[in-house]
């Protein structure tokens, strides 16, 4: 769809005018059987940009929980609109003592900035994301929103892309997706929507709080590649065993847990 008109892209992807990456999360097959539900689980970069009617869109979703992951700086540099009937509860994450997202955080790097060694600083970032207490905390408590069936939600986070990225990741995992269904969903950040506008409205938001950076270097920052999710797989099947071990020890997706969320997500 072009010209900056608003509707469903395909069976996933939501065009809105100023909220980028704004996709539904179901549909992928569960290994106990089924399907995860459609429009019921949505994920978006964050909402400061979005359009009156982007909101009418977004209202018409019937949404019953947000889940904002990004720190009170950046919430506060880029409120969120709302639309005006929204009557969603919404759930803020804690500052981390880490105070950026992955892309944030290898913006920042103090040595010379190239395309290789930002994403370099994002594959390093990526193994220790699964670990930070404020996005665990959030996780889990977006779990326990999801098991109780409340009705549709929404994780977002600035790009929408890497702590929204792993917290979906997160979910596919506990529901039973195929990794490679997982990684596709991730993967979809880089042609969800209109590519070029995602990408100007995060090199605002991130020169907002880096300072200025290199095209090149933004390109990468508001991509997503196979090697960062790998990275994260891979530092939790090192530091737990297996992933099911993480998923309960860190997420608290015990056998109850996941009875409930597969019953409130899957259908046959």
């Amino acid at each position: 769809m072009a010209g900056g008109s608003v509707g469903r892209l395909n069976d996933r992807i939501l065009l809105l005018e100023g909220v980028h990456n704004f996709r539904d999360a179901g549909g992928y097959a569960v290994a106990a059987g089924g399907k995860m539900k459609c429009a019921v689980v949505w994920r978006s970069g964050q909402h400061h940009g979005a359009s009156d009617t982007d909101l009418e869109h977004i209202a018409a979703l019937g949404l019953t929980s947000v889940f904002d992951l990004r720190t009170s700086r950046e919430r506060s540099v880029h409120p969120c609109r709302r639309p005006q009937t929204f009557a969603a509860r919404v759930f803020f994450a804690n500052d981390p003592d880490l105070r950026h997202a992955p892309h944030l955080a290898a913006a920042k790097t103090t040595r010379q900035r190239t395309a290789q060694s930002t994403r370099e600083s994002l594959t390093r970032n990526y193994g220790g994301i699964c670990f930070r207490p404020e996005l665990q905390a959030m996780i889990r408590d977006w779990f326990d929103e999801l098991a109780r069936g409340r009705g549709p939600s929404l994780v977002n986070c600035m790009a929408g892309k890497d702590r929204t990225g792993i917290a979906v990741a997160m979910l596919h995992a506990a529901l039973g997706i195929h990794r490679d269904d997982i990684m596709a969903d991730y993967l979809l950040t880089n042609s969800a929507g209109n590519v070029k506008a995602r990408i100007a409205s995060g090199a605002e938001a991130i020169r907002a709080i880096t300072g200025q950076l290199d095209d090149a270097v933004l390109q990468v920052l508001m991509g997503v590649e196979p090697d960062y999710l790998e990275a994260a797989w891979q530092a939790v099947e090192e530091r737990y065993g297996t992933f099911d071990a993480y998923l309960e020890q860190a997420l608290g997706v015990d056998a109850v847990k996941r009875e409930r969320m597969l019953a409130a997500l899957v259908e046959t």
